[in-house]
């Protein structure tokens, strides 16, 4: 009775305080708030400013009305590194990381710097995972601050003065493992967790501790395992029976594993209820996991647990007997909704796999769910089980080829925050459009297009596809499971997202925009050139009854080198300056111009291209760790410097010294001392290589963009003989076309130096399209769309797995 006492008190503050909380007569909320959504409007202490992870404030000075006079109030310099963060405000301060576990604390009105704190990992880490990329976040709670190093400490800052109240060890082994994602403090509890399944079976796990002490309070196993704690028996017992043949090798080791929940963690404090986000298994191939079947739990699943014991109370699964790298690591937000009359208490995801999903979070029974992008593996979410009804033919074990996979593994929402308001009842996603190629691994195991040794598949991420290298913010009504607006966004990298009372979304964008749309439409209605890209989300906050926006800028946060190509066409550069920028009414600051000079590879004139060589080097570049934070095809993301303009690749004494033996590891580029002399060298080779194309690819991006324009080319204007360039990733390739046209059929002969390849196709609209078979070795598709401008052949080489390139050609 009370609660019902106290839910209808805060139903009645709601409407009798509308300057408080912005719902007045006229703008009465879609669906009821909850308490713990609105709690201490003033502060924002967690990554999704409450338990409920709904990023949104009821703060409302700032509003549809007077956005447009927004101006800078202050800002803060960082030096480069990673910083795609969401910061925190409590005490009058913001506190925040960058770099590897770098804390600093600004006064939240004039970002003065307070005190700053190094976490240490760079002197400590001892390996490239430790260092691939740093936090996305802190939490704090009762004047302390909390982080999760990436190398696995877990800390306790005062909050007034930074100095460590206690720092304790949560790794219980020595495999690989990387903790990037933000801590979280709910009922007392540091909750942490960790990544590494795309490399590793260890067995994933979530570890809370005292806040006030440091003691570990429980840990709870996502995947099962010999250690049992008296706690985890009921979970041991769910997941055991759907690993019917077990997760170990006949030797005793490890074979299947993973189910890392790195990211995503959301608390109710009435059910007294801690929900996980647990990912993928490994390896990705389920037949080398788990050779007898069965769903593998809790891989893929959201999983609900005691907060005080960890002892498990529920789970709901994604992509039961997951192999895609399907996750469920995307933030989960909290809410009430009224749904067919009733009020439900709901946890909302849209995941990596494609749908939006609404489950009762009381006891996890499955509500809805729709497809939110172009989804491929399956068909939909049965409404009776729950269950996906997957494609024919998207479980590629023991099959030929490569399949086309939507999403592909960055998925169609990665780890960057979605936002939900009530006043709208819509839920603000950051959505990618992106698939990948994936298939059997070659027999025996390893090689071929693993990014890990062991995952089992072969995998190519960043795939040149028609309709991909797209993103949008999408507003989305969880009740109708329906669209309510979109916008489309630059490149294919989208940035976390912010909802506040005064009717606003607020995002960053990776051409330099922080934009403030209208909530209800997604019409910008302010914006901001930042001068670099921004990838994590922004929080606002109230100071002596003054209300702050504030947010970090930089790129990074893709993971696995992938999303640098769909943003190739914008500056994402590692140089770009890094900044926390603040924002009010009455705001005075600026912010100075800067200018990057032209990208410019450095000078190499001894350098003698050898395709062979280059190949070689561009696998290592890619199953070694490098394309993690230098970029897929070696094109930088903003992560890390772009190598192909980095005068080191052109000295090999200074590049050894780099990469081999860790000269610039304070810096935060991880020692590689695996590499032979000669693996070093053919790397470096590769580098070379990818310079000296990089002035040609960006004509080429230029060259694509005149040729999307409409073309009234005619079918004969395409026969006859061309002298085409391919601007593949290990450099410009040559090659002869010969076409015959008969009508709009089009047939012909392409010759490289790798051989020939018959094709046929059609012409329509001005465009050319056709294809062939090859073996390469591999067989794969090799297809064409080009159209003629200017007396020049302009257009696209979809090269198989391999990827899409940029092609032009000219009559000999």
């Amino acid at each position: 009775m009370l609660a019902k006492l106290r839910k209808m008190a805060l139903h009645l503050a709601l409407v009798m305080a509308p300057l408080s909380l912005s719902l007045s007569a006229c703008n009465r909320p879609a669906q009821p708030i909850d308490e713990q959504t609105v709690a201490n409007p003033d502060e924002w202490p967690s990554w999704g400013r409450t338990g409920t992870e709904t990023h949104y404030s009821p703060l409302d000075e700032i509003d549809a009305g007077n956005v447009d006079v927004l101006k800078l109030a202050w800002h803060f310099d960082l030096e480069p590194g990673y910083s795609p963060s969401t910061p925190l405000m409590a005490e009058g301060k913001v506190f925040f990381t960058t770099g590897h576990s770098h804390i600093r604390a600004l006064d939240a009105v004039t970002g003065k710097l307070l005190w700053e704190y190094d976490g240490g990992t760079r002197e400590r880490a001892t390996s490239a995972l430790q260092m691939s990329w740093g936090s996305k976040g802190i939490a704090y709670d009762a004047g302390h601050v909390f982080l999760v190093t990436t190398d696995g400490y877990v800390v306790s800052l005062d909050a007034k003065t930074g100095k460590e109240a206690w720092k304790t060890y949560d790794y219980p082994d020595a495999s690989p493992r990387n903790s990037n994602g933000p801590p979280r403090v709910f009922g007392g509890k540091v909750i942490v967790g960790f990544g590494g399944a795309d490399i590793s079976p260890a067995r994933g796990f979530v570890t809370a501790y005292d806040a006030r002490t440091g003691q570990r309070a429980w840990r709870f196993y996502t995947t099962p395992g010999d250690e049992v704690e008296p706690v985890n028996r009921k979970a041991e017992e769910v997941m055991r029976k759907t690993w019917p043949g077990g997760w170990k090798k006949p030797d005793g080791s490890r074979r299947g594993g993973g189910g890392t929940a790195w990211n995503a963690f959301s608390y109710d404090a009435e059910l007294h209820l801690v929900y996980l986000g647990v990912g993928n298994g490994f390896p990705y191939n389920q037949q080398l996991r788990s050779p007898d079947g069965g769903d593998n739990l809790f891989l893929s699943s959201i999983v609900a647990v005691d907060v005080d014991t960890g002892a498990y109370k529920w789970h709901y699964q994604l992509c039961p007997a997951e192999q895609w790298d399907c996750t469920a690591t995307a933030d989960m937000t909290l809410a009430t909704l009224e749904i067919d009359g009733k009020e439900r208490k709901v946890l909302m995801q849209a995941p990596k796999n494609g749908f939006f999903y609404v489950i009762d979070r009381s006891n996890g029974q499955f509500i809805s769910a729709e497809k939110i992008a172009k989804v491929s593996w399956a068909e939909r979410i049965d409404r009776k089980t729950g269950r996906p009804v997957e494609n024919p033919g998207i479980r590629y074990n023991g099959k030929p080829g490569m399949f086309e996979m939507w999403p592909g593994p960055t998925g169609a929402h990665s780890w960057m925050p979605q936002a939900y308001s009530p006043q709208t009842g819509l839920v603000y996603v950051p959505v990618m459009d992106m698939g990948a190629l994936i298939g059997d691994a070659p027999k025996g195991g390893g090689g071929g297009g693993e990014i890990a040794a062991g995952m089992g598949v072969t995998l190519i991420p960043e795939v040149e596809l028609p309709g991909g290298h797209r993103s949008y913010l999408k507003a989305w009504n969880p009740v109708t499971q329906s669209e309510a607006w979109r916008v489309d966004l630059p490149g294919s990298w989208p940035g976390g997202v912010m909802a506040s009372g005064g009717g606003l979304v607020w995002q960053g964008q990776i051409d330099g925009k922080f934009v403030a749309r209208d909530a209800r439409t997604g019409k910008e209605l302010w914006s901001f050139k930042t001068e670099s890209p921004i990838v994590g989300a922004p929080i606002t906050y109230r100071v002596n009854g003054r209300q702050y926006v504030t947010v970090i800028t930089g790129s990074g946060g893709q993971g696995a080198g992938m999303q640098s190509l769909g943003n190739a066409a914008y500056r994402t550069d590692y140089r770009l300056p890094r900044r926390v920028l603040t924002f009010a009414l009455d705001g005075k600051d600026t912010i100075p111009p800067f200018t990057l000079p032209a990208l410019v590879p450095p000078e190499d004139p001894g350098f003698q291209p050898d395709l062979a060589r280059a190949q070689a080097g561009a696998m290592l570049f890619g199953t070694r760790s490098c394309i993690v934070c230098h970029g897929w095809n070696a094109v930088g993301g903003g992560a890390a410097p772009d190598l192909r303009y980095s005068p080191t690749i052109t000295d090999a004494a200074t590049f050894r010294t780099i990469v081999k033996e860790g000269g610039l590891k304070l810096n935060g580029m991880p020692p590689f001392p695996q590499f032979t002399d000669e693996d070093l060298e053919t790397l470096r080779f590769y580098l070379r290589s990818r310079a000296q194309a990089a002035p040609g690819e960006q004509k080429a991006l230029l060259e694509k963009a005149k040729a999307a324009r409409v073309s009234n080319a005619k079918p004969q204007d395409f026969a006859g003989r061309w002298n085409i360039t391919i601007q593949s990733p290990v450099g410009p390739q040559k090659a002869v076309m010969d076409l015959k046209v008969v009508g709009s059929v089009v047939t012909g002969i392409v010759t490289a130096e790798q051989g020939k390849v018959d094709v046929a196709g059609a012409v329509k609209d001005g465009r050319a399209k056709f294809e062939g078979k090859a073996s390469m070795p591999m067989p794969i598709t090799i297809k064409y769309d080009v159209t003629v401008r200017d007396g020049q052949l302009v257009g696209d080489n979809a090269n198989g797995p391999f990827g899409t390139f940029p092609v032009t050609g000219v009559r000999p």
